[in-house]
């Protein structure tokens, strides 16, 4: 092929969603993968209430319900001798009320395997976009390397979907404003041999956090660390961090973890492009706004754009005449959404995750912590409001009448 419909980078969430749907309205796409397969570790595991529903639109729930995963319909936090639940996705009013945790490699294989059922479908795995084409200010393609040499692909739509470095972003001059983050992550597994359990909320001790995924035959932790601690904590060595894992994680076995190359510094950002496109570029997910990893919804997000922009984008791409007022549709559509949990994300930054890594002991919340659980213990009702924000966001967006289709397995 030396010319397609859309050329999308990335094979993620976004751009495989995006790729799929557009596929199913007529459009021909090409999405480009670096990678040989999914099986990225930094991926999300967490899938929506919001995304449940597409699946059921796009006739993929009864796939995705036979993979194996676990459901989290709510979330417990301890406030002295009780127990309050600040978020409830059983109160919601969807088909699904739960976030469903599945390793994100199954999910994407999901969507490839649906996607290799369009002929206009074409999914070019281990070929890495390296650049744009330009006709004028224009783009009008990529270049692309992959197991046959380098090459260039035209297309009347480039679609950036390759994260929170994106290539193509950067090559369009395209430049993210930056809000403050007080930590960043270390990233490593623990062998499990029993059940694990999941929460949206990090598991704290003065100074410290992190979060436990449980998958298949281990935990993907999650160790929160305050901003650019990175050296000074491993200078400390691994006894030290063993330790803290022996309060924080005490279910699981650290004497696997030998040394540190086993543990990977993932540097948390959280930022937002103030103009999504230029001419025939729109950038979605993280490579538009990267999330942080509180509440879990960068995922959902992601999906949310491209479910939008395959909706706004199909017609004009059928009929050839998509235009720079049509990539600005999708950015006002999903502007709000982005802005409004980016903003509930930093609130949390500040009043939960920085106070714990400043040394903040938890157990003695203040008195706001306290009004919020009283106002739950009296209210319980309440919780559904933070639910439908995580689970489902301020703008829910569904798929197309074209892209869907009946059940099967």
């Amino acid at each position: 092929m030396t010319a397609t419909g859309v050329a999308i980078a990335g094979g993620g969430p976004a751009g495989m969603m995006a790729g799929l749907i557009l596929a199913r309205c007529g459009v021909e796409v090409t999405v480009f993968e670096k990678h040989a397969d999914f099986l990225r570790d930094f991926r999300g595991d967490t899938v929506h209430p919001s995304t449940l529903t597409l699946l059921d639109e796009l006739g993929l729930f009864e796939r995705f319900d036979a993979i194996p995963h676990s459901r989290l319909t709510s979330m417990e936090v301890p406030f002295g001798d009780t127990m309050v639940t600040p978020v409830d996705f059983g109160r919601l009013h969807v088909a699904h009320p739960y976030v469903a945790m599945v390793p994100q490699w199954d999910f994407l294989n999901l969507l490839a395997a649906a996607g290799a059922e369009e002929p206009r479908f074409h999914l070019r795995m281990s070929t890495e976009v390296t650049g744009l084409l330009f006709e004028g200010s224009r783009v009008v393609g990529v270049t692309y390397r992959g197991p046959d040499g380098d090459g260039e692909l035209r297309a009347e739509l480039t679609i950036a979907a390759d994260g929170r470095t994106s290539l193509l972003r950067a090559d369009a001059a395209l430049v993210p404003h930056d809000y403050p983050v007080p930590f960043d992550v270390w990233w490593f597994r623990l062998p499990r041999t029993g059940a694990g359990e999941y929460s949206l909320l990090p598991r704290t001790m003065p100074g410290r956090a992190i979060i436990m995924i449980p998958r298949v035959g281990y935990f993907q932790i999650a160790y929160l660390i305050p901003k650019g601690a990175d050296a000074a904590l491993r200078a400390r060595g691994l006894d030290g961090l063993k330790e803290e894992l022996a309060v924080l994680a005490p279910e699981c076995d650290t004497d696997g973890l030998t040394d540190w190359d086993a543990v990977r510094l993932l540097n948390v950002e959280l930022n937002r492009l103030p103009r999504w496109h230029r001419e025939g570029l729109l950038c979605i997910g993280d490579a538009a706004h990267a999330m942080s990893p509180a509440g879990g919804v960068g995922v959902n997000l992601a999906i949310q754009d491209a479910v939008a922009a395959a909706t706004l984008l199909y017609r004009p791409l059928l009929e050839h005449r998509v235009t720079a007022q049509d990539l600005a549709a999708v950015q006002r559509r999903r502007r709000l959404p982005t802005a409004a949990i980016q903003s509930v994300q930093r609130i949390l930054h500040r009043g939960l995750l920085a106070p714990v890594l400043a040394g903040r002991d938890l157990a003695a919340p203040g008195p706001l912590v306290g009004a919020v659980a009283a106002l739950l213990r009296l209210v319980p009702a309440i919780s559904v409001l933070p639910a439908r924000l995580v689970g489902v966001g301020l703008r829910r967006e569904h798929a197309p009448e074209s892209a869907r289709r009946p059940a099967a397995l």
